[in-house]
């Protein structure tokens, strides 16, 4: 049996798939980025796994993640968005996916795209931790301070320290699979 990070033991099929073949591995497509950074803020105050069960209807909902087309987005579409039960209703959640894809479409033009924004946080390369359990993983770093403050700068809404980091994790911008999880070599 794979041993795998502690917060994947979940019983969810989707969780374990996630972690397996997802969480922490190097992004460098937009569309994928956006789609992380609008979900890490979605998740704010809730679990990941609420969010990763309306994943798909995230997906739907707000048109495959495309910033562009989520830029021309009116308030009728978004009041409309919010009454589907298939996401997380939260108004100001839900606002700001048009305001973060008009700013990703800004910061996409300035750099030529997100992903190379995103490299100097990181010093060009993905960051490799090495916790031996999960309670020594911070909830954030001088380099989700760094990003979350330029993106808040930038306009940016939900992009907090914390899920900056979650986001940085997510997308490979750090490794932080444990050292015993398989995972961790993989990447």
């Amino acid at each position: 049996m794979k041993k795998r990070c502690e917060w994947a033991g979940s019983k969810n099929p989707l969780m374990v798939a996630y972690h397996d073949n997802e969480w922490g591995k190097p992004v460098k497509e937009d569309q994928i980025l956006f789609e992380f950074l609008i979900l890490e803020g979605a998740q704010a105050g809730l679990s990941w796994e609420t969010i990763l069960n309306r994943r798909e209807n995230y997906r739907k909902i707000f048109r495959e993640f495309d910033p562009e087309k989520l830029a021309r987005l009116t308030d009728k579409q978004l009041e409309t968005i919010l009454e589907n039960p298939g996401i997380i209703r939260n108004r100001l959640k839900v606002y700001s996916v048009r305001t973060n894809a008009r700013l990703f479409l800004e910061v996409r033009k300035e750099f030529g795209t997100f992903s190379k924004y995103l490299l100097p946080f990181v010093d060009g390369k993905p960051l490799k931790n090495k916790w031996k359990h999960l309670s020594e993983i911070p909830a954030t770093t001088p380099e989700s301070d760094a990003l979350s403050k330029d993106l808040k700068k930038r306009g940016f809404k939900f992009v907090g320290s914390t899920i900056c980091y979650a986001f940085m994790q997510a997308v490979g911008m750090v490794n932080d699979h444990t050292i015993d999880c398989f995972c961790y070599s993989k990447i």
